[in-house]
């Protein structure tokens, strides 16, 4: 067996966002030279989050609206977290949430979806550099 490593890193400019990573994990893919295991992609920070969905810009406004209603950003002193200075706690439950990673199955060489899968960096806590790892495994 296998095994490929790569870091992607991000520097959102604004607090909170989307980006489709399925063309960044694809290439990883490529690089690794394996045909059939498995991919694991998660965000290596604990207010960023990984997963899977349809790349439809009103998906997106709808995940924006349902989660700052779940974890709303302000005010910021309605979090125990945000007493030590921050004022991410709204950040650390959106990942919560979205999920820190996926794995998705590699076959004959490519990533096997389901009918309008992508892969999604989300950021809630932007305007910094974090990295998300890709780590395939197989032969």
């Amino acid at each position: 067996m296998k095994s490929y490593r790569k870091e992607l890193w991000f520097n959102i400019p604004s607090r909170r966002g989307f980006v489709n990573i399925t063309p960044q994990v694809e290439d990883a893919l490529r690089e690794s030279g394996i045909q059939e295991g498995l991919v694991l992609v998660n965000a290596m920070h604990i207010t960023a989050s990984v997963f899977i969905n349809d790349d439809e810009s009103g998906l997106h406004h709808d995940y924006e609206k349902w989660l700052e209603k779940l974890a709303p950003h302000e005010p910021v002193n309605q979090y125990r977290h945000n007493d030590t200075g921050e004022d991410n706690a709204d950040a650390h439950m959106k990942r919560q949430v979205m999920g820190r990673e996926v794995v998705v199955a590699v076959t004959n060489g490519q990533l096997d979806f389901g009918t309008w899968e992508q892969i999604f960096y989300g950021e809630f806590d932007g305007r910094r550099k974090k990295r998300v790892l890709i780590k395939i495994i197989g032969e």
